[in-house]
């Protein structure tokens, strides 16, 4: 049970902190979404992230800062095996199939439905 109040609090916490880069700082959708995709990267570059991701389960690995820890985290296990080649392959490999689903359901989702425009 109390892994759903650490993922909601978490996933909640990161939430909030994008919410005030919109209203406090007046930040764009993608400067927001930059700022926590490199926060995510930054953490796991520091270790970090995996470990709230075992705290707090989906509440970290649902928000948009996942995707940063997934670059990082790919690139390094690649670089290990390949050298400098592996931190551009890996970043690729590991989030190409979420990017792939993204892409392949939202085509699905237009022909299946009528797009408002």
């Amino acid at each position: 049970m109390a892994i759903y109040f650490w993922a909601f609090v978490v996933g909640g916490a990161i939430c909030v902190m994008g919410q005030i880069m919109f209203d406090v700082f007046k930040l764009t959708p993608a400067h927001t979404l930059s700022t926590l995709v490199c926060l995510g990267a930054v953490l796991d570059g520091f270790g970090l992230y995996e470990p709230l991701i075992e705290f707090a389960g989906a509440g970290a690995t649902v928000p948009i800062t996942s995707f940063g820890n997934s670059l990082v985290h790919g690139a390094m296990a690649e670089a290990e095996k390949h050298g400098i080649i592996g931190v551009i392959t890996g970043m690729f490999e590991v989030t190409s199939s979420g990017i792939s689903a993204a892409i392949i359901f939202g085509f699905i989702g237009a022909v299946l439905f009528k797009p408002k425009g």
